[in-house]
């Protein structure tokens, strides 16, 4: 029942996030009230609020957010490229408050859940009957010697979007052309697969305007990449990918790509065998769980294991965790529409949980967009349902698949549309 061509895979899935429905976001019977407990105002937490009382009404529901706004990291490689401002991903929580959604500008700082309590870095407690985690992820500064939160003021990693998205935009206008951009890439798992090769054809984008004589070196731990060879096509067609005077480059981990040091003041990145000098250094380092995770005692490792069916984490009852933080979800990718589709996953299991009913076996749907240039963008699409027989998740055979690698100019230019009108539908889903 899941067959489609791509294409229609595409415009449904894009129409999905428009009307507010998704796959995974089933029938449920109404819960007799009861309080659930938001924490984090991302792409998982905002749509599981909303979902919850889109579900029932009479439900509370309170989400709890240490921020008074929320920038998309998704779409920004386009502000790094120059081709949309960072304030264009800033969306705010007056949609989720329409909603009847209470929010809380606070950190939390604690989970009880033995009491069903919430503590927060203000002094407040938030009791509730289910609580939905979306902690988003962390970084493991360890994984380069040398690299730091501090040093991160100096090289930005600009994995969570924002003013680190800002800097590095100023970095690159400020930069000599000639000068050498490098970028270090991050190991798997990590938030989004195929950003840091966004991000790399965007900067590429940029000097090719207004830098032709620099260009951007990916230094990479990985041997492989996702949409590898959508990324390598694009780059030998806009950035003359392979040529002595190609404006970026890729060294993966067999070519000694890895990077374990970096000198900061020095403008350096060191590996085993191999010294790079940049004039502007961007390292993506290895990521874990976002900290409220760690201190409420849901991670295994570095991510957050989780019941399959409902997200409730396997380690303390009563919570769900959701987003870039679980760990046992692949082959889902660290998505936001992921993000968003088990955001409605979780929200529709708690409504059931609450009212005594047991959830159904969940699906999810995701779509991945690309901007490789100008009116060039290419895609990954797929559906995954749990499979209760083997406790996993699968992705459904002929459900998506990639932009087709000899797509013509229009289909590429009708893929950035079809990127920009998703990107407007998942914050409108998202956030209200």
């Amino acid at each position: 029942m899941f067959r489609t061509n791509r294409r229609d895979f595409l415009k449904v899935s894009g129409a999905a996030l428009a009307a507010g429905t998704v796959i995974g976001m089933p029938h449920v019977a109404k819960a007799a009230g009861g309080k659930v407990v938001v924490v984090g105002g991302g792409p998982a937490g905002a749509t599981a609020a909303r979902y919850l009382k889109r579900a029932d009404a009479t439900l509370d529901v309170t989400l709890i957010e240490a921020n008074d706004s929320y920038h998309t990291c998704f779409m920004s490689n386009e502000a790094i490229g120059g081709e949309r401002t960072v304030e264009s991903l800033k969306v705010g929580f007056d949609g989720l408050k329409k909603a009847g959604i209470k929010v809380v500008k606070d950190m939390v700082t604690g989970i009880d859940g033995a009491g069903k309590k919430v503590t927060t870095q203000g002094g407040q407690t938030f009791a509730y009957d289910r609580c939905i985690m979306a902690p988003g992820i962390d970084f493991n500064y360890g994984s380069i010697d040398g690299y730091s939160a501090q040093a991160a003021e100096t090289i930005p990693h600009a994995w969570k979007a924002g003013p680190q998205t800002t800097l590095l935009r100023k970095q690159l206008e400020a930069m000599p052309d000639g000068g050498v951009v490098l970028m270090a890439a991050p190991p798997n798992p990590y938030r989004c697969p195929p950003g840091p090769y966004e991000r790399a054809s965007m900067i590429a984008h940029y000097l090719k305007a207004k830098k032709p004589k620099s260009k951007i070196i990916i230094l990479d731990p990985k041997d492989a990449f996702s949409k590898q060879g959508l990324f390598i096509k694009a780059w030998t067609e806009l950035y003359g990918y392979g040529t002595p005077n190609a404006l970026i480059e890729w060294v993966p981990g067999a070519k000694n790509g890895k990077m374990t040091k970096v000198d900061v003041k020095g403008m350096q990145l060191e590996g085993d065998f191999d010294k790079h000098k940049g004039a502007v250094i961007n390292i993506i380092p290895a990521q874990k769980a976002g900290p409220i995770a760690f201190a409420a005692g849901l991670v295994e490792g570095a991510w957050c294991p989780v019941n399959l069916k409902t997200f409730e984490s396997t380690k303390v009852a009563g919570v769900h965790v959701i987003g870039d933080a679980t760990l046992n979800v692949a082959p889902m990718p660290k998505s936001g529409y992921i993000a968003n589709s088990q955001a409605k996953v979780a929200a529709a299991a708690v409504v059931a949980l609450l009212s005594g009913k047991e959830p159904g076996d969940p699906a999810f749907i995701n779509t991945c967009y690309s901007v490789a240039g100008k009116d060039y963008a290419f895609s990954v699409a797929g559906v995954y349902r749990f499979n209760a027989a083997e406790n996993k998740i699968i992705e459904v055979q002929g459900s998506g698949g990639l932009s087709p690698i000899d797509a013509s100019a229009e289909d590429k230019k009708r893929e950035l549309a079809y990127a920009h009108s998703w990107y407007a539908n998942i914050v409108k889903d998202s956030w209200g």
